[in-house]
């Protein structure tokens, strides 16, 4: 028994001194989505869509795929093509927590965007625990078909959270009435709304807000709209069906 605890402490060291030596540029390189790396990917995709007839370098995804991840960027095309001759350092495949995806793929200018996927490990997390629980447990209603996750029922410590891709704000997880789990990005909208007052239709999901910011697209989210006292909420779809 000694032995085995000495093997397992021996193991934590060596990853906590991995984790040490990691050089820090590096480490923030990984986790950056700096400008040089996406105006070269963009350069990239423009140039194979001109030589194949307009065709985009994407792996095919589920039509049910949500919006922002349906359309990854497939390197392979790229690099044997010599459109590219490395991948970019802060993609996943490259140890980063990046797929760089292609937006807008459908119109006559796709844009190479992000997708962090610390979110989706976030949302992956929670579908481990939905699969020994057999369900995820419904807490407060939030709006519509959108509830909190009764964390305390499904034995977990605190209100499951992800970092978000654009402050160092912790963003809730939710959950739709079918079991949908979804990151809640109404703090990151709700701060563009008071700080630049956007003009923005009745009715209109404002998560373009965030498309239009960042270079990070704002995955495993739900419409939100403006109510009409200027607060941000969930798009009521059971309302609107």
């Amino acid at each position: 028994m000694k032995k085995i605890q000495k093997l397992l402490m021996f193991c934590a060291c060596i990853i906590l001194l991995t984790g040490c030596m990691y050089p820090k540029a590096e480490k923030k390189e990984l986790e950056t989505a700096d400008e040089l790396n996406l105006t070269i990917m963009q350069k990239a995709v423009d140039q194979y869509r001109e030589a194949t007839g307009g065709l985009l370098p994407i792996k095919t995804r589920d039509e049910q795929t949500d919006k922002y991840i349906k359309y990854p960027i497939d390197f392979d095309l790229l690099t044997q093509g010599e459109y590219i001759d490395k991948l970019p350092t802060n993609s996943f495949e490259k140890g980063g927590i990046f797929q760089y995806v292609i937006w807008k793929a459908e119109s006559d200018q796709p844009e190479v965007k992000v997708v962090d996927l610390q979110q989706a490990e976030a949302v992956r997390e929670i579908s481990i625990a939905k699969g020994i629980n057999g369900f995820i447990k419904l807490g407060e209603n939030i709006n519509g078909n959108v509830y909190k996750i009764n964390y305390k029922k499904m034995g977990m410590k605190e209100q499951p959270s992800a970092p978000s891709p654009y402050s160092s704000t912790l963003l809730p997880l939710v959950v739709k009435g079918t079991g949908e789990i979804c990151v809640d990005y109404s703090i990151e909208l709700q701060k563009i709304v008071d700080e630049e007052h956007p003009k923005v239709k009745k009715g209109q999901d404002i998560r373009y807000l965030l498309e239009e910011k960042y270079p990070i697209l704002p995955a495993y989210s739900l419409p939100y709209v403006l109510n009409e006292d200027g607060d941000v909420e969930f798009l009521d779809d059971l309302k609107n069906k």
